[in-house]
């Protein structure tokens, strides 16, 4: 019931190389990005991501901090297949498990539940059992005898999601258009560091938005980041759209431009280069 507030350098403080890590959000929508910037600048590696992908896992690919990835897709949305995830996957720098979207939120769920698996029938009649010689199928033990893909748990050793609220008990909430699982993403995992554009009072929670919007409740959450902007570039509806230009200018430049520019210092200065970007024109790689 104590004040959970921290900085992204003291939650990144908290993970290590080899864990199992989960990402909120869903493609290039509501990311942490402040807090995957951060993990970035640090030397943590051997991952585990778990990730309805994003710029998130592109970035992490890019930097070879990914050992393994399970994921449904990764995208930035208006550009369908993430350049920098592309490119580490086609040389071959990680292990990729790929399920089916239901079959991903049925093993958050189980590991939520605190559950080995959970039946499901999505996966089955496609490719995902022939690609995924792991998995399983159950028999229904009563008298339907229907078959099932048993989707393993998604136990997260810590969690990384982004809200538009949150208040400094980890109380999270979202105003947008979908919660994108992120309250399961937090109860798989034994840590959940949840970011924030704001923090605020545990009563402003209710005062202008419906209860059912308080997605993240404190009792899953660890840590808790006021980082305002803190999903860009990524959208984080109502409060910002995602920055197309900045989208298109991180798809076209190779990784190790970008991340000299924009990833080389703290979070201010990463917000400084964007302005500074803006302000020579409208390419915000400068070269336009």
């Amino acid at each position: 019931m104590g004040d959970k507030s921290m900085t992204a350098d003291e939650v990144v403080s908290r993970l290590a190389s080899g864990m199992t890590l989960g990402i909120g959000g869903w493609g290039s929508r509501r990311k942490p990005m402040t807090l995957v910037r951060a993990l970035l600048r640090s030397d943590i590696g051997d991952l585990t991501v778990v990730s309805y992908g994003g710029p998130d896992v592109g970035m992490l690919a890019a930097a070879g901090r990914i050992r393994r990835l399970v994921t449904a897709f990764v995208t930035l949305d208006s550009v369908p297949l993430e350049p920098h995830y592309r490119a580490a996957r086609e040389r071959g720098a990680f292990e990729l498990t790929e399920v089916d979207e239901g079959m991903f939120m049925a093993g958050l769920r189980a590991a939520a539940d605190r559950l080995p698996f959970l039946p499901v029938r999505a996966g089955l009649g496609s490719d995902v059992l022939r690609v995924n010689p792991g998995l399983r199928t159950v028999t229904s033990p009563y008298e339907d005898g229907e078959t099932f893909a048993a989707m393993p748990a998604l136990r997260l050793d810590a969690a990384l999601v982004h809200v538009n609220r949150a208040d400094r008990l980890g109380n999270g909430q979202y105003l947008g258009p979908d919660p994108y699982f992120d309250d399961l993403f937090c109860e798989a995992a034994d840590a959940a560091y949840v970011s924030c554009e704001r923090l605020v009072d545990t009563a402003e929670l209710t005062k202008a938005a419906a209860p059912q919007s308080l997605l993240v409740k404190r009792l899953a959450v660890t840590g808790v980041v006021e980082a305002p902007n803190g999903a860009h570039f990524t959208s984080c509806a109502p409060d910002y759209g995602r920055d197309e230009e900045f989208q298109r200018m991180y798809a076209s430049t190779p990784w190790p431009e970008f991340a000299a520019r924009f990833l080389d210092g703290d979070e201010e200065a990463y917000r400084e280069a964007v302005q500074a970007g803006r302000k020579e024109g409208t390419d915000v790689s400068g070269d336009g």
